[in-house]
């Protein structure tokens, strides 16, 4: 079950990511692949995670590429990452912003963002093309999927 949603004021966040226009399928790949780079690239310019990592989306019909998810993985930092392979500097936005915490396995994801979608319309309030997901529980192979917590985040038109 999760929280009941908020409606948030966040202030832009300096982030380091790796971007892609990927097919659903390739989700999980791509975040592994992502953290092994961000990892590597972040420990070699000393750069400190300041919070959890994050998947952001992007509306993928701005690629003009249907089935397709633009994706960033990263995490928030304490300075700009230079730029090095994938590995680019980016941005959380901030702004009104629609947030719930969803608990369980991420398999159950797309019914929070359904409910979260849902309060924003009932609230008559415009969502916006950009949501990102923060998983503040960090998931490991012995643990057990209920015990997952991560903050789905969705802007709203002011």
């Amino acid at each position: 079950m999760s929280a009941e949603p908020e409606l948030v004021d966040l202030t832009p966040t300096t982030t380091a990511v790796v971007r892609g226009v990927i097919e659903f399928a390739e989700v999980r790949d791509f975040f592994d692949t992502s953290f092994q780079q961000l990892g590597r690239t972040m420990a070699a310019q000393r750069i400190t995670p300041l919070g959890p990592a994050f998947g952001l989306y992007r509306d993928a019909s701005t690629h003009g590429i249907a089935g397709v998810l633009a994706l960033e993985v990263g995490f928030p930092t304490n300075s700009e990452v230079e730029v090095e392979g994938d590995v680019v500097p980016g941005e959380l936005p901030g702004g009104r912003v629609a947030r719930v915490t969803h608990t369980g396995s991420f398999d159950e994801l797309d019914e929070s963002w359904k409910r979260l979608a849902a309060w924003i319309g009932a609230r008559g309030l415009t969502s916006g093309t950009t949501r990102w997901e923060v998983y503040t529980t960090e998931p490991s192979p012995d643990m057990d999927p209920a015990d997952l917590r991560t903050e789905l985040h969705w802007t709203v038109a002011d």
